[in-house]
């Protein structure tokens, strides 16, 4: 199986560039209720992944220096990222994809430059496995039933 099959193109992902505000970030992810987003650099490479606890702990650990109030007045680049989410290579295995998806809410994607180029959603491989799991208990199933009719 190709990693392009679950490949949710960065057009259509939600992401923040390392000089959006954190008001912005704040606002993108209330908005589309995202825990996560990644981050694009400005040549388009993966930056790396913000989430709603390192925004938390920043403004907790400024001394009060940021508010609620004054959020735009400071940039995502200003905020230490706790969690690494590593990226795929599009031509990488399924397998370099499934063990970081189980650790990992989505997966960001690059090229060969390391320019981001999409996500997989680590329900849409919970979901592709579930037919593979689907089948093959159906399988026992019809199995049984046979031996049982004979």
């Amino acid at each position: 199986m190709n990693i392009a099959f679950f490949l949710l193109p960065k057009q259509e992902v939600v992401s923040v560039t390392m000089d959006s505000t954190l008001r912005q970030t704040l606002e993108r992810m209330e908005y589309h209720r995202y825990t996560a987003v990644p981050i694009v650099g400005k040549n388009g490479e993966y930056a790396g992944t913000v989430t709603e606890g390192d925004l938390l702990w920043y403004m907790k650990n400024s001394g009060g220096k940021v508010t609620f109030e004054n959020t735009s007045k400071f940039l995502l680049k200003e905020v230490p990222l706790k969690v690494h989410n590593k990226p795929v290579s599009i031509d990488a295995n399924m397998e370099d994809l499934i063990n970081l998806a189980k650790v990992q809410n989505f997966v960001p994607v690059v090229d060969d430059m390391n320019r981001f180029i999409g996500i997989v959603r680590r329900s849409q491989i919970i979901e592709y496995c579930e037919k593979f799991v689907s089948r093959e208990s159906k399988a026992s199933e019809e199995t049984k039933a046979s031996i049982e009719t004979r």
